[in-house]
């Protein structure tokens, strides 16, 4: 899947030693001009990096993958932006999987986990203009050869530690990582949303697995996740119903402890 001799995600490649965030550097260059879709802003560390809803990602300078690539999805209905979530996570998803034995899945919306452990995570901005996606910023981080995280932290892992302590080479990771990009978006942009979605499902964490969930509202459920709907919200069935959850709305509960 992650193969072409003439990408254009990553054909310019920005790169900096640090930064407070790459998204935020790449929404500040799509405010001043429009620069080539593929353009990619890179760093060894992130100051001030973001991931979903106000949550933060933290990375140890010059061991991981932090990184925004600009894309004009604009072929994509506003509607069915989260498509492109799907095309995204399968890409990362994609690319850990050349470097690791164990499993890897998507854990809705659009973490990367090796077996139980989250080892990449994503954040897109999307600029909608009318009905269609105008931009997208495009925000990965890779915990590559990190072997440490801090205590809160306790499901993170790396390549690496997947890897029993074998590390990746940064720019060959990126390198990957920018093919497995540019294939999963090409597949969207030709429409392929059936082959996107069932391979989503393929690759979901905990896919029709009868689990334990907390809802934000304090219920706990027994059941199991039978899809995403249209806009993203995540179906979990349960005795009685199926209900919708929107991010943050729903998580896994594990011996008493939020997966």
């Amino acid at each position: 899947m992650c193969n072409s001799n003439t990408l254009f995600v990553g054909k310019v490649l920005l790169h900096f030693p640090s930064l407070s965030s790459t998204n935020d550097y790449a929404l500040d260059l799509l405010s001043k001009n429009k620069p080539g879709e593929g353009t990619v802003i890179s760093a060894d560390y992130q100051t001030g990096g973001k991931g979903q809803i106000g949550s933060s990602w933290e990375s140890d300078p010059g061991q991981n993958i932090t990184l925004s690539a600009i894309l004009y999805p604009s072929f994509l209905q506003a509607r069915q932006q989260f498509s492109l979530n799907q095309a995204i996570a399968l890409a990362v998803r994609d690319c850990v999987a050349r470097y690791v034995e164990n499993q890897v899945s998507v854990k809705w919306p659009n973490d990367v986990y090796v077996g139980d452990s989250k080892t990449a995570g994503i954040l897109i901005q999307n600029t909608i203009a009318g009905a269609v996606l105008q931009s997208s910023v495009v925000g990965i981080g890779i915990n590559v050869n990190q072997t440490v995280f801090p205590p809160a932290l306790n499901r993170a892992t790396s390549l690496r530690l997947a890897r029993a302590g074998r590390p990746v080479e940064l720019d060959e990771l990126r390198s990957a990582l920018f093919s497995c990009i540019e294939a999963r978006y090409l597949a969207l942009r030709a429409l392929q949303f059936d082959i996107l979605r069932d391979d989503y499902y393929a690759h979901l964490y905990r896919y029709r697995q009868l689990s334990t969930f907390r809802t934000a509202d304090g219920r706990i459920l027994e059941g199991q996740i039978v899809g995403v709907d249209p806009i993203g919200r995540l179906l979990v069935e349960h005795p009685g119903a199926t209900e919708a959850f929107h991010l943050k709305e729903i998580a896994f509960i594990e011996n008493d402890e939020v997966v």
